[in-house]
């Protein structure tokens, strides 16, 4: 990954590395897109000097945190229908969401939404700035979307690798991420490329322009870009194991749960091939003395073949399987539905971007920017429907009559019945974000007692519209009565009359007939679950920065500035999902129906979205200084820097942020040391502070009371007496870099340590019904399990400020330039960036709750060590890159115990296991491009050359047993372009 490791050196150190850099046609010549040691202050268009890191803005200024800086040919290399994928391959950002995750979510709203994470600390931790502003959140959670960013305006990416919001404010605990634009490009450039995978599938097609013109002797300038971009996404799979593009990686690994914890063998046991017990594709009757009668796609009843060699008990468990999670091994598993996810969303978006930028005077800018984008997914969270608790009469006259004289004989009228509703059709759930941002500014130069001083003032209003929709999924109520049918004057209706009146249809379950199309049109209404968002930002900032003084080593270098800015939300669900005040909900496409529970919604399977709005202010002033220590060839050079920021927000008060640290050249050649640490903040976003509730179904929750699995309600709602996160975050590095015996050689190496208290968190819903189940009756109050009332199940998860996490490792940088090499023509690169985390501990702060180290679990985000390395060859004709990227082995959790006999007692803290490891991944990437002419190129791009499928990880349900922020699940991808500048 092309990058720059420090965050300043001299604009002269820059422009000698721009003296060396081949231009390729496809870009521009950037000096950033190559190793430059001493990582640079990059000129913008009006002289100023941008250093993410640092507020101060100088030439002779050296800001003790690092950055990694990735370039505008490093970007165009990577060859990505998306910048942010080329971004999130450096180690430092982990547990990022991109097109890849969340796709078999149906609720998170997160879907194909590109957002970064630095340090495995969250999203909503990593500061993403455009320009070095704020750009509005695209959903409730505040972070913004890459995927609306001008990409092609794009000159470099600045990746503050350590705590800046003693600099830029809240959300910035574990970085900043800055695109940097190109506000003075004149000329036209273009960029078309299409891709596909090996598979034939997730087929994409690229098409930007961008445009630039200078008036009026320069000082008038206008810039508009546009973009297009298609991606079809990989996926769904069907029922069974088989996932999309004939990929064979899918086992449906699980976590088979014995339900044992003190029988001296361990609870959970890894294993291929769950089978589910409770349901099949077609139906399966799960209890009584009918329990093992199956249907096939004809509605033929059959003796079901359960895994495990296990055989029903005829109180819904099998023998010689996992009561636990009912799960048997093997067998017929033609109704797990776990690969019938989407493995990529299916995203469109189109960006539009203009510029106009006037010098009213030398050095002075008034500007005014417009970006309006729109980016649209889809994914398919599940086939079917799946359904293992339903009641079946052995009246129903769609019931063979083989199994109502096997009732009769056994003396019951009824039985419990359970199917993944194989004939119905699949669900899919749609997002269409829209986001108009404007942005108008002046910046510049000024004089004052003989120094100059530069400003910066801004006003930036952006706004999101989101939309949620989501087809085919079923009304629960209505289904239990579609289902519950009966013969009434030689036709066969639903039983409940009041379902009759309100339009209710039978559906005959037993088999693989679809319904008929009114049956789907009053079960899976045509007006679906919906949800609609409002998401406003508005901020207004002014900062100077200058130098006052000329002490004894340098001049005494000071920013200051203050902002303001408003975050607003409002959401809306439908009356269905949402719950309206009365029966009707005065809306023709949502009527009343007396089977719905209108004042409290959640009738549908999935997808109950509910109302809520909130807002916040923020006032923050900031001030920054930079004072030289000394500068002589005996002892170098060094600087020590400082900031403070305080910032007051409506709903929680007044809170401090602040940083010290410093750099010294040493005068051993070639050596820097820096160091710095900060007290950082991030306050509580408007989804944590005044989330409508959020509503995730829950299938198979196992319910350690009864040791059964239950079908249940996850209610997370918002806390409005939330405070702010605090941080302390240390770093402490080395750089050697451009010794005098080998001047193309640059090493780095940096700690940091993060400790982070009152994080806003909550526990899952099994940790909750867990704890109270081993005796903290603190954890009791909020959940019901045994409900005999149609969705009457739930479990409450709401966010407190208990938790604290502590994080630590370290980033190792190497990269070194060979001129000429062998006497060949242009220069030959090396590079390798890497992180090690050495603990990822998270303190829950709740009584009875052990902290857990995630260092190190592949399960999660954080892998204990991180790798990138690239090898380029480039001239005037060709470039020619192996990319190599690959993480460590690790294990499901660090919270289990590993055993397979004379295990201790499991606990919720410590559950036992038989096996706990899940190995790494290595991948290897390929690209070159060739230039035809000065002007016009092409490139191609081979992303997974070797086809590297990932690694299980073991669920405790029916799911994608795979971690997709972690491991490619495509496989391998190409992608070929041509690019043009004029």
């Amino acid at each position: 990954m092309a990058h720059l490791r420090d965050s300043a050196t001299s604009v002269a150190a820059l422009a000698a590395a721009l003296a060396c850099t081949p231009a390729l046609a496809q870009t521009a010549p950037d000096p950033v897109a190559q190793t430059v040691p001493d990582a640079p202050e990059a000129q913008d268009d009006a002289g100023e000097i941008i250093v993410t890191g640092t507020r101060i803005l100088s030439s002779g200024f050296t800001a003790p945190t690092p950055t990694t800086i990735i370039g505008e040919e490093e970007i165009a290399r990577n060859a990505q229908p998306n910048i942010f994928n080329a971004v999130i391959q450096l180690p430092s950002l982990q547990g990022s969401t991109g097109a890849s995750t969340g796709t078999f979510s149906t609720s998170s709203g997160t879907q194909g939404l590109s957002s970064f994470s630095l340090r495995g600390l969250g999203t909503i931790r990593t500061l993403t700035l455009l320009d070095g502003q704020r750009v509005v959140g695209a959903n409730v959670t505040g972070v913004p979307d890459i995927s609306m960013f001008p990409q092609l305006l794009v000159k470099r990416v600045d990746v503050v690798t350590g705590g800046a919001s003693a600099s830029y404010g809240s959300d910035a605990v574990g970085g900043v991420v800055n695109f940097i634009t190109d506000t003075r490009f004149t000329g036209f450039k273009a960029n078309v490329q299409g891709g596909i995978t090996t598979y034939g599938d997730d087929a994409q097609a690229l098409v930007q322009a961008a445009v630039g013109k200078a008036l009026f002797d320069d000082r008038l300038h206008l810039i508009a870009s546009a973009e297009y971009d298609h991606e079809d996404g990989v996926g769904p799979g069907d029922f069974g194991t088989d996932l999309a593009g004939k990929r064979d990686w899918y086992r449906a690994t699980t976590l088979f749960n014995t339900g044992q914890t003190n029988n001296g063998l361990p609870q959970f046991v890894v294993g291929d091939y769950a089978q589910p017990y409770q349901y099949a594709r077609y139906g399966l009757i799960n209890n009584g003395p009918l329990q093992g009668i199956a249907f096939d796609v004809n509605g033929t009843p059959y003796n079901f073949n359960y895994g495990s060699g296990g055989v029903p008990q005829g109180n819904g468990r099998v023998s010689n399987c996992y009561p636990g999670n009912s799960f048997c091994v093997g067998g017929d598993l033609s109704g797990a539905p776990g690969s019938g996810a989407s493995l990529k969303s299916a995203l469109e978006r189109i960006n539009g971007f203009g510029r106009i930028g006037y010098d009213f005077a030398d050095d002075n800018e008034v500007y005014f920017t417009a970006n309006i984008a729109q980016v649209k997914t889809s994914n398919q969270p599940s086939p079917g429907y799946n359904r293992p608790n339903l009641t079946v009469q052995c009246a129903n006259p769609f019931l063979p009559q083989l199994v109502r004289d096997r009732c009769a004989s056994a003396g019951i009228t009824s039985f419990n019945f359970g199917s993944s509703n194989g004939n119905f059709p699949d669900p899919k759930v749609s997002t269409d974000r829209r986001q108009y941002r404007f942005v108008g500014g002046v910046k510049g130069k000024f004089g004052v007692g003989g120094s100059d001083w530069r400003y910066d003032a801004y006003y930036a209003h952006g706004t999101t519209i989101a939309d949620i929709d989501v087809d085919t999924i079923v009304l629960q109520n209505r289904y239990v009565a579609a289902t519950n049918a009966i013969t009434l004057n030689g036709a066969i209706v639903c039983a409940d009359a009041a379902a009759r009146a309100a339009g209710c249809q039978p559906i005959n379950i037993f088999g693989g007939m679809a319904p008929s199309a009114a049956a789907l049109a009053y079960v899976t209404p045509e007006n679906g679950p919906f949800q609609h968002t409002k998401l406003t930002q508005d901020v207004a900032s002014l900062n100077f920065s200058g130098e006052p003084l000329n002490l004894w080593a340098g001049p005494l270098s000071v920013a200051f500035g203050g902002e303001y800015r408003k975050e607003y939300y409002r959401v809306t669900g439908d009356p269905y999902g949402a719950g309206v005040t009365s029966v009707s909900p005065n809306s023709a496409a949502y009527p009343a129906d007396p089977l719905l529970n209108a004042p409290l919604g959640s009738n549908w399977a999935a997808g109950n979205y509910k109302n809520g709005t909130g807002k916040y202010d923020v006032y923050e002033g900031f001030l920054e200084l930079n004072l030289p220590l000394f500068n002589s060839d005996a002892i170098g050079r060094a600087n020590l820097n400082g900031a403070g920021r305080v910032t007051h927000y409506s709903t929680s008060g007044t809170v401090w942020a602040w940083k010290v640290g410093g750099t010294w050249d040493t005068p051993v050649d070639g050596i820097r040391l820096r160091a710095v640490t900060s007290r950082d903040v991030r306050a509580p976003n408007l989804s944590e502070l005044f989330a409508a509730p959020t509503v995730t179904t829950l299938p198979s929750f196992n319910d350690p009371f009864n040791n059964v699995a239950v079908q249940a309600f996850q209610n997370t709602v918002g806390n409005p007496n939330l405070k702010p996160e605090i941080a302390r975050n240390t770093e402490l590095g080395i750089v050697y870099s451009k010794p005098s015996w080998l001047p193309g050689l640059s090493l780095s190496f940096d700690y940091y340590s993060i400790k982070l208290d009152g994080v806003i968190s909550t526990l899952s819903a099994d940790q909750i019904v867990r704890f109270c189940y081993e005796g903290n009756q603190a954890f009791c109050g909020g959940f019901v399990l045994n409900s005999p009332v149609q969705g009457g199940n739930y479990i409450n998860v709401q966010p407190f400020n208990l938790a604290s996490w502590k994080t630590s490792g370290f980033d190792i940088e190497a990269s070194y330039r060979w001129q000429r090499p062998l006497g060949l023509p242009g220069s030959f690169t090396l590079r390798a960036l890497g992180t090690h985390v050495r603990e990822f501990i998270v303190d829950a702060g709740i009584a009875g709750v052990d902290k857990v180290d995630q260092a190190g679990a592949n399960s999660g985000n954080t892998p204990s060590w991180k790798w990138l390395a690239v090898q380029s060859y480039s001239n005037d004709s060709f470039s020619f890159n192996v990319q190599e990227r690959w993480f460590s082995d690790g294990v499901f959790g660090n919270q289990y115990v590993v055993c397979t006999s004379a295990c201790p007692v499991s606990t919720g803290n410590h559950p036992t296991i038989d096996r706990n490891r899940m190995k790494g991944a290595f991948y290897v990437d390929i690209g070159g491009s060739v230039n035809f002419t000065n002007e016009i190129s092409s490139f191609f791009k081979v992303d997974n050359l070797f086809d590297h499928d990932p690694e299980a990880m073991p669920q405790t349900n029916t799911g994608l047993d795979v971690n997709p922020a972690l491991y490619d699940t495509l496989g391998r991808t190409y992608r070929v372009g041509v690019r043009a500048r004029f």
